[in-house]
């Protein structure tokens, strides 16, 4: 499927991210606010991402699908932490080296391989992975559906899928619905709920949780930690982009404390 505009700019600003991810003050605010240090793109805490890995059942010899995987996390603290076998994917290129080199680093590389794919399109053969997770990927991506069906073709069918996704609050007015989509990550709207979706994908849903709190504290925490690392965030990012950073924090913080935006956290296994 060819990307639409939107989906190229967002890729090309990730990529712009993915390469200052590395600089001492971007790591500064992850550590501060998220407990790692990986140059992540997620909202992913050291703490859930335990919690995930859990979830999953990752053990030696597992093997772990992590779709849009940025500069590598969490896939490879899954990896380190578990000791299991882990693909990374996701298009652009240069998070992908970062997270290469951080395997390297880590002494990981014989169990960590990384793939250039769209998360619709995965070139995997079925039933190839234990396991599949995605942290806050979907709401990034438009192609939703084709996704969510990819994973299920890439997964044993005894095995299990975990993820996080933001996603606005069913059931809002007209009013409040336009608001949560003004804070809502750039593809936050979804056709239906997302357990629908998992069923018609070929999921059962096995648990949901709802982490819209600790999205709300990180959020507070990416504001404090900004502010306390303002010179060294403005000498990187300049006045302009520092201050529109603030606001998109401030923006996506109203949204959630008005109950218009949630964050869950999703256990499928196949169907």
């Amino acid at each position: 499927m060819a990307l639409t505009p939107a989906e190229i700019a967002k890729q090309e600003r990730f990529a712009r991210i993915y390469g200052r991810s590395q600089c001492p003050a971007i790591l500064a605010v992850e550590r501060r606010v998220c407990g790692c240090d990986y140059g992540g793109n997620s909202w992913t805490t050291r703490d859930e991402a335990r919690r995930m890995a859990a979830l999953l059942g990752l053990k030696p010899g597992r093997r772990l699908l992590d779709i849009g995987s940025g500069a590598g996390w969490p896939g490879l603290y899954f990896a380190k932490e578990t000791g299991c076998e882990a693909m990374l994917m996701d298009l652009p290129l240069n998070g992908l080296q970062v997270a290469s080199d951080r395997a390297a680093k880590d002494r990981m590389s014989d169990r960590c391989g990384f793939a250039v794919a769209d998360g619709a399109q995965l070139p995997f053969r079925d039933g190839s992975f234990d396991a599949v997770s995605h942290s806050d990927v979907l709401c990034c991506l438009k192609d939703k559906r084709g996704v969510l069906e990819a994973c299920r073709r890439a997964i044993r069918d005894s095995g299990r899928m975990v993820f996080t996704v933001i996603w606005i609050t069913p059931g809002l007015s007209r009013d409040d619905y336009g608001r949560a989509l003004a804070g809502a990550p750039e593809f936050g709207e979804v056709e239906s709920d997302y357990p629908t979706l998992l069923g018609q994908t070929g999921w059962s849903v096995a648990e949901t949780f709802d982490v819209t709190d600790g999205y709300a504290a990180s959020v507070r925490g990416f504001i404090r930690a900004d502010r306390e690392l303002k010179d060294e965030l403005e000498a990187l990012l300049g006045a302009d982009e520092f201050a529109e950073r603030q606001a998109d924090w401030h923006s996506q913080l109203s949204v959630i404390e008005a109950g218009l935006l949630r964050r869950d956290l999703f256990v499928a296994r196949p169907r």
